[in-house]
């Protein structure tokens, strides 16, 4: 076998096991209600399968480098989630998520104008959720209504998550840790739970999913953290499997004080 085929099944393999995850991980996230739904939205079904990838291909220092680039841009995520719920009120879904996604892409390209820090990446998400947090509470009470699914909703996120795999894994050495793990971050399950509930339950409905998920994405960031520093310590295999504990571990913490207070 030839190194471009090799090469070409093994990418159109990744892809699909990523599209597979975030596929499986979105229609628990509808069936659930926001409140479940976006404690799944916000574990790494997307970012997590774009790093084993990367893991595949690169040493630990290339995944830590990428995890501290990571960092400052999980904090522009969380800023597409306001935005994003603030527009749904009254905009239809292709001026709320592409608001959303403009925010977000504009805060990413300011973000790698920087040198971050393991701190500087932290405190900027710190900022992000004291700034952001507060601002969703009042959003986040919505009954999900019963959904039906169209013929396109599997192809769709099965396309947005495969695209930015093949993304990642195609430029990751050529462009560098810090542009990887940009990439990596883009917000596929966010964006596809935006372009296809929108339409079907309506904004306020579909801004509850995605502002419940401010807490989990705080706990995400934590797991970027812990990748970063576990991956230097004890390499990538280990650094993977300690953030995604991370990200699962503070995601039950959750869902356990939020059925204690009800």
């Amino acid at each position: 076998m030839s190194p471009d085929l090799a090469f070409i099944l093994m990418l159109a393999l990744r892809m699909a096991v990523a599209a597979a995850f975030v596929v499986t991980a979105s229609f628990i996230a509808e069936r659930s209600g926001p409140v479940i739904g976006a404690l799944v939205a916000t574990l790494p079904i997307s970012a997590g399968p774009s790093y084993a990838f990367l893991a595949l291909d690169h040493n630990a220092a290339f995944i830590a480098e990428g995890a501290l680039a990571s960092l400052p841009i999980n904090a522009a995520t969380i800023f597409l989630g306001l935005t994003y719920v603030v527009l749904a009120q009254r905009c239809n879904a292709a001026v709320s998520a592409g608001g959303a996604v403009a925010v977000w892409l504009t805060l990413a390209v300011l973000a790698r104008m920087f040198q971050w820090s393991l701190s500087g990446g932290l405190i900027a998400n710190a900022v992000a959720f004291a700034v952001c947090l507060p601002l969703l509470r009042r959003f986040r009470h919505v009954r999900m209504p019963l959904i039906t699914r169209r013929w396109y909703d599997i192809p769709l996120r099965a396309m947005l998550v495969a695209t930015v795999v093949a993304t990642v894994t195609a430029l990751s050495g050529w462009v560098g840790p810090g542009v990887s793990g940009t990439i990596a971050l883009f917000p596929v399950v966010f964006t596809s739970i935006m372009l296809i509930l929108h339409p079907r339950v309506g904004g306020p409905a579909t801004a509850a999913v995605i502002a419940n998920g401010g807490w989990g994405l705080m706990g995400f960031s934590l797991g970027i953290a812990v990748l970063h520093l576990a991956a230097l310590q004890f390499g990538s295999a280990i650094g993977l499997s300690l953030a995604l504990a991370t990200c699962i571990g503070w995601n039950l913490g959750l869902w356990w004080l939020g059925r204690r207070k009800r």
